[in-house]
C-alpha cells in the first residue's frame, strides 16, 4: 500500500508544473461558456463529462455563433483525433492492462497527462505501480480542471471581463513545453510544422475551420512522415 501511496504521489507532484498553465485556461473557460450563454450547471457539466479543453473552447465558441450540431461535432472529433495517436504511442506499453484501467486511461489522456505519462513510460517501462502512478496524474490534472472551472464560473459571474486578462498565455507556454521534447521525432516535427503552417495560412475562415484544418493536416503529415520513415529502405528507392 505504501508502494502505491508513492507512486500516486509521485503522479500528483510531476503533473504540478502543467497544472499551473492548465489552471487560468480553466478559469477562461469558465468564464467563456457563462459569456456564450451556457448555464452554470451546463458549463461545470461539460468539465465534468467531456475533460478536453480546446475542444470545450471550441465548443463553447462555435455554440455562441450558433453553428449546427453535425459541425460542431466533426470539428471537436477532428480536433480530438491527436488523442488516438496518444493512445496508439501508449498501447504497447499498457495493452495487457485490465480494461478499468485501460478505460481510465482514455478519459484522463489530455495533452499534459501524455506528456507526463509517456516520459514515465519510456523512462520506466511498465512497473507494478505505474497504474498508480497513472492515478495521480490523472486525480490531479482532472481535479485542478474541475477546480478551475468552478473559479472560472464564480468569477465570471462577478468580473465578466476576466477572459480579458490574457491569462490564456499560461496555457500557450505549458503547450510550447509539452511540445519542444517531442520536436526531437521527425514525424512530431513534421505534423507540427504543418499543423502551424495550415494555421496561419487558414486564419481566419468561419468556424474554427482554420483549427480544424490545421489539426487535420498536422496529423496527416505526421502519420505520413511515420509510414516513410518504418518502410525498408528497398521499398523507398523502388
Amino acid at each position: 500500500m505504501h508502494t502505491r501511496s508513492t507512486a500516486i504521489t509521485a503522479g500528483i507532484t510531476d503533473m504540478l508544473p502543467l497544472l499551473v498553465g492548465a489552471a487560468p485556461f480553466g478559469l477562461i473557460f469558465g468564464a467563456l461558456a457563462l459569456n456564450a450563454g451556457l448555464s452554470p450547471l451546463q458549463t461545470f457539466g461539460m468539465s465534468l463529462l467531456v475533460f478536453a479543453g480546446s475542444a470545450q473552447f471550441i465548443a463553447v465558441s462555435l455554440l455562441a455563433a450558433g453553428v449546427s450540431l453535425p459541425v460542431l461535432w466533426l470539428t471537436t472529433l477532428v480536433v480530438n483525433l491527436r488523442h488516438a495517436l496518444y493512445s496508439a504511442s501508449v498501447q504497447p506499453h499498457i495493452g495487457h492492462w485490465p480494461a478499468r484501467w485501460r478505460y481510465l486511461l482514455s478519459f484522463v489522456l489530455t495533452d499534459e497527462l501524455f506528456a507526463v505519462f509517456d516520459a514515465r513510460l519510456r523512462r520506466d517501462g511498465d512497473t507494478p505501480t505505474t497504474r498508480w502512478y497513472l492515478l495521480g496524474c490523472g486525480v490531479a490534472m482532472y481535479g485542478t480542471w474541475l477546480l478551475a472551472t468552478l473559479a472560472g464560473i464564480a468569477l465570471g459571474q462577478q468580473v465578466p471581463q476576466l477572459r480579458d486578462w490574457g491569462l490564456e498565455f499560461a496555457m500557450v507556454a505549458t503547450f510550447a513545453a509539452i511540445v519542444a521534447p517531442q520536436l526531437r521525432d521527425s514525424p512530431v516535427l513534421v505534423a507540427a510544422l504543418t499543423a502551424s503552417a495550415c494555421a496561419l495560412l487558414l486564419r481566419g475562415l468561419p468556424y474554427k475551420l482554420d483549427l480544424l484544418l490545421a489539426a487535420l493536416f498536422g496529423i496527416l503529415g505526421g502519420i505520413l512522415t511515420e509510414t516513410l520513415l518504418r518502410r525498408p529502405a528497398g521499398e523507398l528507392q523502388a
